[in-house]
């Protein structure tokens, strides 16, 4: 297995920790990669390479990526090859926000059902960190799990509109 990404402490960081572990998590042939984000705007989703990586893994049987967030306003805007890539695999891309507004702040995760986890712990300094680490991934995987069964479909793949 590769070594762990040492401690995030910048934007850049981040976003190669999230390659990284989406790089172990497809390697580690992962059935379920969960990502929570208030709008994943600052997240890797228009990269290529990455969208790339994660349709060879979606083409696995009972594959599934979820998304929650607060909001998917920015993903648009930010993220258009995401938006027409997901078109093609809402079949298994789910995405999720939280249904009643006791939840004020979502973490900033990337986890699989594995041993992959990506922690943002500051998103202002950009500290967290990224590890292999089965334990820390089965605790966020319970956190997120608990605010999952809290939340509503989101982010139609087609939006209608007036």
């Amino acid at each position: 297995m590769t070594a762990p990404v040492p401690a995030i402490a910048s934007r850049s960081e981040f976003g190669a920790a999230l390659r990284w572990g989406f790089t172990q998590a497809t390697a580690a042939d992962a059935r379920r990669i969960v990502c929570v984000d208030r709008d994943f705007a600052d997240w890797p989703l228009d990269d290529p390479a990455l969208l790339d990586q994660i349709t060879a893994w979606l083409r696995r049987p009972l594959r599934k990526w979820v998304l929650l967030a607060t909001s998917f306003d920015e993903v648009p805007r930010r993220h258009p090859r995401f938006v027409a890539w997901r078109s093609a695999w809402s079949h298994a891309v789910e995405t999720w926000s939280p249904a009643d507004d006791g939840v004020s702040e979502l973490p900033t995760v990337m986890v699989s059902d594995g041993a992959v986890a990506v922690e943002l712990f500051d998103a202002v300094h950009w500290r967290g960190r990224a590890a292999l680490d089965a334990r820390a991934s089965r605790l966020l995987r319970e956190r997120i799990d608990a605010l999952l069964q809290r939340s509503q479909p989101a982010f139609a793949v087609n939006q209608l509109g007036l």
